[in-house]
């Protein structure tokens, strides 16, 4: 039967273009040789999905001692097996830069679809996700419970005790990355593949996310190893790449710890084909700032706080995305708890997005503030504790456009809600979080069997966009929109 699986994996690759037909009994026999097999039998070509496939290799690994059977382990494995049959860096640099030359957007369809055919995206994975959509008065955002990430794994984090330290790669961002094995504490990337490009004089790359959390979800890191920062400099490389792919938009994390991203170490960017429902946000006050003729500067309506700018000069633009960081970096108002500085540590920064529509640039400055207070210890304008049994974690910048990305631990706890709310259930350890919310929605409705899941998935959807109002430094009521347009007077 194992010889059905390899059949149907070489068959599989042949048939997504990963290899010619002329490549099968060289690709076949690398097969056998990480299987430890030195024969071979004619079987009959096993058509199933391609995680199926893979896991019936896996399972043999398993059975014939060759890993241990922990998720860690058959990653490590199944990747290898997807390395065989992945392109060395050159000959995808070649294809891409060809297609590009015809058409940016055959380009990234071309290397998209590439990452899902080596299984670098774990397309049935990201399957496993739930998404829905929410109406609110900021737009419809967008819900995931995030299942895709693997969980960790009780045997890895066992056999990590043991394991030799390594600090090769750096991080999980460094182009070392390319083709690595893996290793308990480090992802496998056997058939991970990179694309160079330049944005203003420095070496970037391109990847996709393999976790892809939106349509095209691709990040952009720095060749070299440097810290994230927000400056003059970053504006600019922002603005060149929707130069470089006008179809994409592309943003970047803050640079502060609580308002910024999970790896602030390694320099890099994310963007993507998708729309957002900030894209959306419609404008409330609209102003110029004196010394910038080519730009028109809107404050939008967004549960966060946004300046957008639209301009046709790309180095007005980063000109002004610097003025405006620079005045956010130093002002404070205390009358809405904005304090720039305390004890001589910085509080605001931007977390900036851009796009490029009609040949203007669109530029979205979210202004930040990551102020801890005796309150709230994780963060003033972060998510408070009534909704941290929904999210406790950062906002993001994906997150900051209206796409929720929340914990995995909920797919069951809703569930275990949803029988509370029935009278089906007690209250537990587990669900104990969420007492005071399970309170308030039995106030609220009354629950069937038919209607639970939409109304707390619907509620669930609301909390997140108040979660995003507790991370707005000016709030969208009449007080707020008025302090934030004292802010656009300082400019």
């Amino acid at each position: 039967m194992i010889y059905s699986y390899i059949n149907g994996l070489v068959n599989y690759a042949v048939e997504k273009g990963l290899i010619d037909e002329c490549d099968s009994i060289y690709a076949r026999n690398r097969v056998l040789a990480l299987l430890k097999l030195d024969d071979y039998k004619e079987e009959d070509v096993l058509k199933v999905e391609l995680c199926e496939l893979l896991k019936g290799l896996c399972d043999y690994a398993v059975e014939k001692g060759l890993i241990n059977d922990s998720i860690t382990e058959r990653d490590i494995f199944d990747t290898e097996i997807m390395a065989i049959f992945t392109d060395r860096p050159s000959t995808l640099i070649k294809k891409y830069n060809e297609l590009y030359k015809k058409d940016p957007v055959l380009a990234t369809d071309w290397y998209y679809n590439f990452s899902c055919n080596t299984n670098y995206i774990r397309k049935d994975r990201i399957a496993k996700d739930v998404k829905w959509k929410t109406e609110t008065e900021y737009g419809t955002l967008d819900i995931t419970i995030n299942l895709s990430k693997p969980e960790k794994d009780p045997k890895a984090i066992a056999a990590m005790r043991n394991a030799k330290v390594s600090q090769y790669p750096l991080c999980q961002l460094c182009k070392e990355n390319e083709g690595y094995l893996g290793r308990l504490n480090h992802p496998a990337r056997g058939n991970h593949r990179i694309i160079p490009l330049s944005m203003e004089g420095e070496d970037f790359y391109l990847q996709y996310s393999p976790y892809v959390y939106y349509n095209e979800h691709c990040i952009v890191f720095n060749k070299i190893h440097k810290p994230m920062i927000i400056d003059k400099p970053t504006l600019r490389k922002l603005l060149s790449f929707v130069d470089y792919l006008p179809h994409y938009f592309v943003g970047s994390n803050a640079d502060l710890p609580i308002v910024g991203g999970s790896i602030l170490a390694h320099e890099h960017f994310q963007g993507g084909h998708n729309h957002f429902a900030m894209e959306d946000a419609k404008p409330i006050y609209e102003f110029t700032v004196k010394g910038y003729p080519n730009s028109k500067l809107a404050i939008v309506k967004w549960p966060l706080s946004v300046i957008r700018v639209y301009s046709n000069n790309k180095d007005e633009a980063a000109n002004l995305g610097e003025h405006i960081l620079n005045t956010w970096m130093n002002y404070s108002d205390e009358e809405v708890s904005i304090y720039a500085y305390t004890d001589g540590i910085r509080h605001n920064t931007i977390t900036p997005i851009v796009r490029k529509k009609n040949g203007l640039y669109e530029m979205d400055l979210v202004l930040r503030n990551n102020l801890t207070t005796e309150e709230y210890p994780l963060g003033l304008f972060h998510p408070h504790p009534e909704y941290h049994n929904i999210k406790k974690e950062n906002i993001g910048l994906i997150e900051v456009m209206g796409l929720a990305i929340l914990p995995a631990r909920l797919k069951k706890e809703i569930q275990l809600v949803e029988e509370i709310l029935l009278g089906n259930k007690d209250i537990t350890e587990e669900t104990e979080k969420h007492r005071a919310w399970i309170d308030s929605l039995k106030k609220k409705y009354t629950f069937t069997k038919e209607n639970v899941d939409s109304i707390v998935k619907e509620e669930i959807g609301k909390t997140f966009g108040k979660i995003l109002e507790n991370a707005g430094v000016y709030k969208m009521t009449d007080e707020g929109i008025d302090h934030f347009i004292k802010f656009t007077k300082a400019l």
